[in-house]
């Protein structure tokens, strides 16, 4: 029998629409509350429909859209409705299809900021115009290292600014996502600062960094976690500009010689919202992703007892600069961009940013504050790392995209939270899971599967998924539950309906989420694959009275295999801009499932159970993964501080590893063998990456070229970069195949076919010092696919020489049905230097 799966509401009647319903389901306006379910704030809002009643506030939720008040009430088929109205609702972000009688908040983007000159007036011309016809329209003003402004405006207003010779782009202010596993209401957990159990096995990095600064563009910081004293520190670094806001809850004596500086941002309608414009972090993600990448060495840190050790960042001896971007209603474009600007005149080197977009809101470059103020960073020596998303494992989801930007997606580490499941005569299964269940030992609690508790009229597939409305509970109370979970649903709806319904426990069936552990608090819920589910499932049908218990957490060190490729991770191949081998897939991957950090001493929740608020906690995300590689990035910049952004980001993808702990190659979450879309150049390196020998530098003309292959023209480039040579001109046929040939330390062929070769070129810099030394080349390359270097050997006589070699890609076959893998490796007897590339046909 067909069900609401196959059909949605069933075959249309032709004659039942024109009779009298009775009841209908209605969709009002003030449904635009779903709008602010998917990342829009007011002022977006008012922008897309030209029906937003007066006074409508829309709080902004984080993360992607909570289905949680909804659900309830909803059959799953009508899932299927809002992914309907979430690609519309993309459609009229992306398309500009948006009703044009009220005002929004635009960003106006005009290149790159001068101290003096053309652009400088026509900045000053076109504010003055603005806050003539409204005082005040300006919500920030961008001049430093970026030229632009974002301001309150009609449509037409932006319409016919967007015409000025000297605006870029103009386009409705976005709003951002965090990047961790979890939306906003269930940030309850913690972020990634590296737990060391042997501290004194650190790296030869360690004792570096005193005079780097990372700029931490998130919530903001807990200035009293122990992550962030300044003890034995050195002075702040003459080159600091930036400074240190008061508020209501922050004083300049909040900063130190370890965080040195913040600011905050509030978005357009923060001020409306009575949010508090303030650099502390009441949301604990930023004080997490900044001890992550800076904290200084804490012994004795866990979470509740869990995962103790001594908790340090991947820079410890590294100054903080706080930038607060996000709030409760979002990470607001127009905050971000500002942020991007004072960053550059305050003088960071290091940029990390843990959000994004969704990926279903692919942006041009020019139109996304993210790239537009990574692309100015950099122009100012900046390196700028971003998370790559959570919309993983499904292809072509990576955020942030842009290749001045170093993209990280997130691995599994060697620790794992096991909570098994207890069944029958003491039968144990491995679970995992953070709770702290107290339930006993044995197994002694009645046991059902979630199908067999069906309520009648339910449809079966949503009753064994434990969906809302679909289970008796009669037959639930006091029972351990198992749920299916073929939807990927999030498993804390799954755990507040059958706790609702008075289970005690429950059992979730789920292979994706290996190394992952989801945290439950002091309620029995535990995940187990779907092999093991097998045997707990016979036992259910051999036996009539079925008992079974959950164990508390424990931890698992030295798990074998890791790293995995997070299941959460995004994916490539790049959905912008297939011909670089970059941010789609990312760059680069580093840990990022259950990490420990410090965190925030307001929970945001009332302690009604009297447990102390923990100093760290344990999060999972794109968004710790970031951090691990902003800390290295500065570890680098310490060691080499000449060193350009793009010099910094090939030693850590020139020197990733691509082997798990068992000395296989890595794998993803269900055990297949990842490739270069998943983790990029592949799991970071700490040691290696101090010295790579040789680097790929990505030089200004290169980024200049990409824009020309990108389809910007010569006069938008000019306006877009301070740094475009007298005489400068785009190549002539600029087409999107020629970003092969941009100077990246990957590399992306596509549109292979029959006996087509395409040749590239990439050059090499020496940064290992003087004197003689030869590399020699080392091909990986698939079945199917031929690949030749030219020449086979680089001899190399003195430290900052560039030699060049040549790439020919010669398919074998007539046409190559998928995308290929391998790598270019350059070694000598101490370094070994090595490329991925892709290649395909389409």
């Amino acid at each position: 029998m067909a069900t609401a799966h196959d059909s949605g509401a069933g075959e249309i009647s032709t004659s039942g629409p024109s009779q009298a319903a009775g009841i209908v389901y209605e969709t009002t306006t003030i449904d635009l509350n779903f709008l602010r379910d998917y990342g829009n704030n007011t002022s977006t809002t008012k922008v897309i429909s030209k029906d937003v009643p007066a006074g409508l506030v829309l709080l902004v939720r984080r993360t992607r859209i909570s289905l949680a008040p909804s659900i309830k009430t909803m059959k799953y088929s009508t899932l299927c409705y809002v992914l309907f109205l979430i690609l519309f609702d993309a459609f009229l972000v992306e398309s500009g299809a948006a009703g044009g009688e009220k005002d929004g908040v635009y960003i106006v983007y005009m290149g790159a900021a001068t101290e003096h000159g053309s652009s400088k007036n026509e900045h000053a011309q076109l504010l003055s115009s603005v806050l003539k016809r409204r005082k005040n329209a300006v919500v920030y003003s961008y001049e430093h290292g970026i030229s632009g402004f974002a301001a309150r405006l009609s449509a037409a207003e932006a319409k016919s600014i967007s015409k000025n010779p000297g605006v870029v782009s103009v386009f409705p202010d976005p709003v951002y996502q965090l990047h961790t596993t979890r939306s906003w209401d269930f940030l309850k957990y913690g972020t990634d600062v590296k737990i060391d159990l042997s501290p004194n096995s650190d790296s030869n990095l360690s004792s570096r960094g005193n005079d780097v600064i990372i700029g931490i563009l998130d919530t903001g910081i807990w200035p009293e976690s122990k992550s962030f004293s300044d003890k034995d520190m050195d002075p702040i670094p003459s080159s600091w500009n930036g400074t240190c806001v008061e508020a209501q809850d922050f004083n300049s004596s909040n900063c130190n010689r370890k965080i040195i500086g913040a600011r905050s941002y509030n978005g357009p309608d923060d001020d409306d919202d009575e949010i508090a414009n303030t650099p502390r972090d009441m949301n604990g993600h930023g004080t997490h992703v900044a001890s992550t990448a800076a904290g200084i060495m804490v012994p004795g840190a866990s979470y509740h007892g869990l995962a103790s050790g001594t908790a340090k960042g991947g820079s410890p001896g590294s100054r903080i600069a706080v930038y607060r971007i996000c709030t409760p209603n979002g990470c607001a474009g127009s905050s971000i961009l500002a942020a991007f600007s004072d960053a550059i005149i305050d003088g960071v080197d290091i940029l990390s940013l843990s959000l994004g977009s969704p990926a279903s809101r692919f942006s041009d470059f020019k139109e996304d504050p993210i790239a537009i103020g990574a692309f100015h960073a950099v122009e100012n020596g900046i390196t700028v790392v971003c998370s790559a998303g959570n919309e993983g494992p499904s292809e072509k989801t990576v955020s942030n995209a842009a290749p001045w930007i170093l993209t990280v997606a997130a691995t599994t580490i060697d620790r794992r939270f096991k909570s098994n499941v207890v069944f029958g005569k003491n039968k144990v299964i491995k679970g995992e899971a953070i709770n702290f269940a107290k339930i006993g030992k044995s197994p002694v609690h009645p046991l059902i599967y979630a199908k067999s508790a069906k309520k009648a009229g339910a449809d079966e597939r949503e009753a064994r998924n434990c969906y809302p409305d679909s289970m008796d509970g009669k037959k639930i109370k006091g029972k351990i539950v198992i749920c299916d979970n073929d939807e990927d649903i999030n498993s804390y709806y799954k755990m507040d309906e059958v706790r609702n319904l008075g289970a005690i426990g429950a059992v979730l069936v789920d292979d994706k989420k290996r190394g992952d552990a989801s945290e439950f608090d002091e309620f029995p819920m535990t995940s187990i694959s779907s092999r093991d589910a097998v045997e707990i499932f016979a036992y259910l049908n051999s036996t009539k009275n079925p008992v079974a218990t959950i164990l508390p957490t424990t931890v698992v060190s030295q798990y074998k295999p890791a790293p995995t490729v997070a299941y959460f991770s995004s994916r490539g191949p790049s959905s912008i801009s297939r011909n670089i081998l970059k941010a789609k897939p990312p760059d680069i991957a580093a840990p990022g499932s259950n990490i420990i950090a410090a965190w925030t001493a307001y929970d945001g929740e009332v302690n009604d159970k009297g447990k102390e608020i923990p100093k760290f906690k344990i999060m999972s995300g794109t968004s710790m993964a970031c951090p691990h590689v902003s800390g290295l990035a500065a570890e680098i910049k310490s060691r080499y501080p000449s060193w350009s952004p793009s010099a910094i980001k090939s030693a850590i993808m020139t020197t990733a590893s691509q082997i798990n702990n068992m000395k296989g190659p890595l794998t993803a979450e269900l055990g297949a063998i990842a490739t270069a879309y998943d983790y990029g150049a592949g799991e970071i390196s700490t040691n290696r990456a101090s010295q790579p020998g040789l680097v790929y530098e990505t030089t200004a003309i290169d980024y200049l070229n990409f824009l020309c292959y990108h389809g910007y023209n010569k006069s938008t480039i000019k306006v877009i970069s301070k740094k475009v040579p007298a005489g400068f001109a785009c190549p002539k046929e600029s087409k999107a195949d020629l970003i092969s040939n941009i100077n990246y330390p990957s590399i992306a062929v596509y549109k292979l076919t029959g006996k087509h070769s395409r040749s590239i070129t990439r050059t090499l810099t020496n940064v290992a010092g003087g004197g003689n030394t030869t590399y020699s080349v080392t091909i990986e390359a698939p079945t199917g696919l031929t690949v030749t270097v030219s020449p086979t050997r680089l001899q190399f006589t003195k430290n900052g020489q560039r030699l060049s070699y040549h790439i020919i890609f010669t398919p074998t076959v007539s046409s190559l049905q998928k995308d290929m893998f391998g790598s270019i490796t350059w070694a000598n007897k101490k370094f070994n230097v090595r490329a991925p590339f892709v290649a395909g046909g389409r």
